[in-house]
């Protein structure tokens, strides 16, 4: 009858009709009970309208598809499954009209500030141990809507305190692929920030998020961000997820577990990109995600530079506009070649020119002296130029003390980011430092005279190989780390002692 009344077709359309029950009537039927002969025929005229059944007794099951869009008869004896089920057979898309959280949600606070004063916990930055993680699941494995926190709730902490964070999302749909989960994990940071009360800034293991005094007197709760980010991903992803379950640990013994395996995970998708070159592709992508908090920022993301996050590579955004082409991740052709040193394109001007309101006109690829890329705040580490050194000082996030700029990460973070161009500065993503395309421009990997003994240690055998691409496989000794200096009188006198190759290169300004 639907098609009939609804879809304009006539009686004897059979092929019409069951293509207009198919892809508009999102019904299912459920038999429960001992199958008759009266079940059987109107099991079977549904089943021929495109309707799949679910039945809680032990029938054979008719799993293949064809006439229905996915299974066409399944049982299950648990009724507490059941309607979920029948849900998942039929490709039910369910969304959640109004988000069951007691603070305002909208767009309008993605921008939003929690300083610290306004603040009643923090999670990450500088102050724990936090991560947060996208995993793709089997749907029979996961529970929709579970979301649980194991360990101490917000009633628990001390006002001001920090306390360590695990976020563990997985996601099942039949459409879901293991290369969108950094698709969805980048988008927690917008997800998060849309709550009144809720501040959220970087992305898988440098994430730092607060929750305002404000927002816990009025109830909200740690397990209100699963709340969040199970009614989001359904909302926003429905096309590819459909099932989404959310742990977040709190106990500082389960975070470092998890987060282990966390690291091994985003280790796997950053080697994804490996062999690909800039030449070899005549499209870029923009990512434009942090623009709540930089409204000129761009990221121009390229096979051998990464977002400046850290967590969005080349496939990633890729994937990202596949699943969204209407989305922060937009495919640029490169257009004509102005300045093959520098990296710059026609194409990539024009888009950068406009994506970023008007602002920034130019835009070099592979240099941090002219028309550098922009910086947000989600960067992974600085670069900062040192000019009596003649070279570039590397610091990344989670190190705390003085650099030889004179500047802690944080001060150096609040002079860069904004979206802003400042040439000699620049915010990148960690992996870039090991891009045969690291600023090359300006002189590449011996352009650089301190960095972070952790950081030194992080790139591990990465950073050495690239040394010994460079024709000096020393020269990641030659670099100064805090052990050795921190301030600009210590690092001229060790680059003078080991002959450090800055010194016999032409001058930066």
């Amino acid at each position: 009858r639907s098609a009939l009344t609804f879809g304009g077709h006539k009686k004897g359309e059979a092929l019409k009709c069951l293509k207009y029950c198919k892809d508009r009537v999102f019904a299912f039927g459920m038999v429960l009970g001992e199958l008759d002969d009266i079940k059987y025929a109107t099991g079977a005229g549904a089943i021929n309208m495109g309707f799949p059944i679910v039945a809680d007794t032990d029938i054979p099951e008719i799993r293949p598809t064809g006439i229905c869009t996915y299974e066409h008869l399944v049982k299950e004896f648990d009724h507490n499954k059941i309607v979920s089920t029948g849900i998942e057979i039929r490709g039910v898309k369910v969304k959640v009209s109004e988000i069951p959280i007691p603070v305002a949600y909208s767009p309008a606070f993605e921008g939003e500030t929690v300083r610290k004063e306004q603040m009643f916990i923090q999670f990450g930055g500088k102050y724990s141990t936090a991560f947060e993680l996208v995993v793709t699941r089997d749907l029979e494995s996961l529970e929709d809507n579970k979301i649980e926190v194991v360990g101490p709730e917000i009633d628990d902490a001390k006002e001001g305190s920090a306390m360590p964070l695990g976020v563990l999302v997985e996601v099942a749909g039949r459409k879901m692929q293991k290369d969108f989960e950094p698709i969805l994990e980048r988008q927690i940071h917008t997800m998060l920030n849309e709550a009144s009360g809720v501040f959220h800034m970087g992305q898988r293991d440098l994430c730092w998020l607060r929750i305002s005094k404000i927002a816990k007197n009025k109830g909200f709760k740690i397990k209100h961000l699963g709340v969040i980010l199970h009614a989001r991903l359904h909302d926003v992803f429905s096309a590819i997820v459909d099932k989404v379950q959310v742990t977040i640990y709190t106990k500082q013994e389960d975070v470092d577990k998890y987060h282990t395996e966390a690291k091994k995970i985003y280790e796997e998708r950053d080697a994804r990109t490996a062999g690909m070159t800039d030449e070899s592709t005549d499209t870029f992508y923009t990512c434009i995600l942090c623009q709540t908090f930089a409204p000129s920022h761009v990221c121009i993301v390229k096979p051998e530079r990464l977002g400046l996050c850290g967590a969005y590579s080349w496939l990633d955004c890729k994937a990202a506009y596949e699943l969204n082409p209407r989305g922060a991740n937009q495919p640029i052709k490169k257009g004509e070649c102005l300045d093959t040193v520098r990296g710059e394109w026609s194409g990539v001007n024009d888009i950068v020119y406009q994506k970023s309101n008007k602002t920034i006109e130019r835009f070099h690829g592979y240099s941090i002296m002219t028309f550098p890329e922009t910086s947000c705040g989600c960067f992974e580490c600085i670069i900062a130029m040192i000019p009596e050194a003649n070279g570039f000082m590397v610091v990344n996030r989670e190190y705390s003390g003085m650099t030889p700029c004179g500047m802690a990460f944080s001060t150096l973070a609040g002079t860069i980011g904004g979206g802003n161009q400042t040439p000699g500065f620049m915010g990148v993503g960690k992996l870039y430092l090991v891009s045969k395309k690291f600023i090359s421009a300006d002189g590449g990997l011996k352009r650089i005279v301190w960095m972070p003994k952790e950081l030194k240690e992080l790139l591990g055998d990465k950073l050495k190989k690239r040394c010994e691409e460079e024709g000096d496989t020393d020269l990641i000794n030659k670099i100064a780390d805090e052990t050795i200096t921190s301030d600009t009188v210590g690092l001229l006198e060790h680059l003078q002692k080991v002959n450090h190759p800055v010194l016999s290169m032409p001058p930066l300004m």
